[in-house]
Formats: C-alpha cells, sequence, structure tokens
C-alpha cells in the first residue's frame, strides 16, 4: 500500500470534442489505481484550462463538482502550451508527492502511467513516457519530427529522443524545476539538467480520438526555434564559421580576378556580382534574424513578467 498523492495534470486548450472521453479513461484509471494501494486516497486529476475559447472550462467544472478527484486550474488567457504545464505543475506540487503530465488528447497511453509510478516506488525522481514508434502519425510529421530531434541533438540541445510531454516527476523534481524562472519554457530541455535519478517506460502511441492537434507546422518551427535559443549558443558560432567560409570564397575570387587580369582577360562579371550580392545579402539576413532570436529572448527574460495569472482554482 502506497500513501503517495499523484496528481495528474492535464493542460486543455479547446478540448471540448476529446475531454469526455478524456475524463472517463483518466479516472477510471486513477480509481483503479488508488483501489490496488498504488497511489494514495487523496490522488487527483488536475485539468489547466489555457483560455480556451470552447466549452472546455464549463465541462471542467461539471467534472469537478461531480467527482472529488478532478480539479480544475482556470488561466486568465491563453499562455501556450508549455506555461500551462508549468502552471498545473508549480500546482500541483503544493499538495502532490508525485505529478504526471499528459496532453487530453491522450495520444499517450494512460496505462504506462502505472508503470511510472512503480519505478518512482523503486526511487526514481523522473520517468520519461517514450515512444516505441510513430507509426501512427502522418509521413510527413514522423519525418519532421524525427528531423526536431535530430536537430536539437545536433545544436547541444540535451532531450529524451521521441519524449513529449508525457513524464513523471516526483515533488523535489518539480521542486526544483520551478527554481528555473526562464519565460521561454522548452520543458523537453530543461527537466534532463535536473540531474535526478530518472528512467524511461515505453509505449505505442495511439491515434487522436477527437479534435485536431494544436501543433501545426508553425507552432511546431517556432518551438524548435524556442529549444534551440533557450539551450544552445551554437548558431552564433555557426555564424562565424560561415563568415570564414565567405572570407575564403572571396580571397579565392581575388586570386581569380588577379590571374585574369595578368593574362588579359577581361571580366565580364555582371550576372555572378548580381548572384553573389543576393546570395551573401540572404546569407547576412539570416544571420541578423538568428541573433535577432537570441536578443529577442534576452528582452523577453529582462522583463521578469509572470508565466501565467490564475484566475480561479477548483478542488
Amino acid at each position: 500500500m502506497d500513501n503517495s498523492i499523484l496528481a495528474i495534470v492535464v493542460p486543455c486548450y479547446n478540448e471540448e470534442e476529446v475531454l469526455p472521453q478524456t475524463n472517463q479513461q483518466l479516472t477510471a484509471l486513477l480509481n483503479g489505481m488508488m483501489r490496488d494501494g498504488l497511489v494514495g486516497e487523496g490522488s487527483y486529476i488536475l485539468y489547466v484550462n489555457d483560455g480556451s475559447r470552447d466549452r472546455t472550462w464549463q465541462l471542467i467544472e461539471q467534472y469537478s463538482g461531480n467527482d472529488q478527484h478532478v480539479r480544475g486550474l482556470k488561466l486568465a488567457g491563453n499562455v501556450g502550451h508549455q506555461n500551462a504545464l508549468m502552471a498545473g505543475l508549480d500546482t500541483a506540487r503544493q499538495d502532490a508527492d508525485v505529478t504526471v503530465s499528459i496532453d487530453a488528447d491522450l495520444q499517450d497511453d494512460i496505462n504506462a502511467i502505472p508503470e511510472m509510478v512503480k519505478k518512482y516506488n523503486d526511487g526514481c525522481d523522473i520517468v520519461y513516457g517514450v515512444r516505441r514508434k510513430r507509426t501512427t502519425d502522418t509521413f510527413f510529421k514522423r519525418t519532421t519530427a524525427q528531423m526536431f530531434y535530430k536537430f536539437m541533438t545536433s545544436m547541444g540541445v540535451k532531450s529524451v529522443y521521441n519524449h513529449a510531454d508525457f513524464r513523471l516527476m516526483s515533488r523535489r523534481a518539480v521542486d526544483a524545476l520551478c527554481q528555473y524562472e526562464e519565460r521561454n519554457l522548452f520543458l523537453r530541455g530543461l527537466v534532463p539538467l535536473l540531474g535526478y535519478k530518472t528512467d524511461s517506460v515505453y509505449y505505442d502511441r495511439l491515434e487522436r480520438q477527437a479534435g485536431e492537434s494544436k501543433y501545426p507546422l508553425s507552432k511546431m518551427l517556432s518551438f524548435a526555434i524556442d529549444g534551440v535559443t533557450s539551450f544552445s549558443v551554437k548558431p552564433l558560432r555557426l555564424i562565424f564559421d560561415l563568415g570564414l567560409i565567405f572570407l575564403l570564397i572571396s580571397l579565392g575570387i581575388l586570386v581569380y580576378v588577379i590571374v585574369a587580369l595578368c593574362e588579359g582577360r577581361g571580366v565580364q562579371g555582371w550576372a555572378s556580382l548580381m548572384l553573389s550580392i543576393w546570395f551573401v545579402g540572404g546569407c547576412v539576413l539570416i544571420c541578423l534574424s538568428i541573433i535577432a532570436a537570441y536578443i529577442g529572448r534576452i528582452y523577453t527574460e529582462g522583463k521578469h513578467r509572470p508565466r501565467y495569472n490564475i484566475e480561479k482554482y477548483l478542488k
């Protein structure tokens, strides 16, 4: 019999279609875990409403009123998935011994949660939910996701391959995470920095039951940029390398021009000149945009604005 209080933190943004199935499955799982003595009777599900525009919050209020093991946290506006998840973790650590974060679409297999808790009971502070394969994803999503993880690794960002935000964390691990005050959150990179004992649970990713993905290509690209600029200065070093390459190219062109003049050959390089100008100009703009991304993050961090504001907390 284990008396550890478990909080399952579920960020929600316009999840009206999928939330009834999600709540049914999660409450059944939690009740089973409490009945089997795997977690304490005070365990609960915490839905975090991230400024939804549909009936998501009304459903959360309904579930919370009907079940003492369901709670709701309403944020004052939409702050993004990572900030909403952080709000849930920060709130849950007040009375929960261990938290499990999972997305509302339940594509991550909830049957992996009991195994996570068992690894926690064996002494692990962090347990990652890792996908065995991505057969349920489209070819485009699967390819871009693999490129994303490889790109993050190449940029020096420490992350777990095929792991998103489905993870278990002990209270002391969440306490340590909350000491990281940056506003540009990339939890997949932050959590591995904590250094506590970790393990992984492997599962097969499921099809989304209803609704649509909240991470289109534009958000995935923005997420990748946030991850790289929050944890790596390698792009800045690449700019220096690129400058050296251009310098070598320009020296090569200079040698060519001198040889051509000595041989009496006229240089009719209008086309090549224009091409070079556009090429170098494009590279300069790319380099400036990379530098601007870092400056923008320094600007955001320097203001020290709160990540979120809580409008209502239903216990």
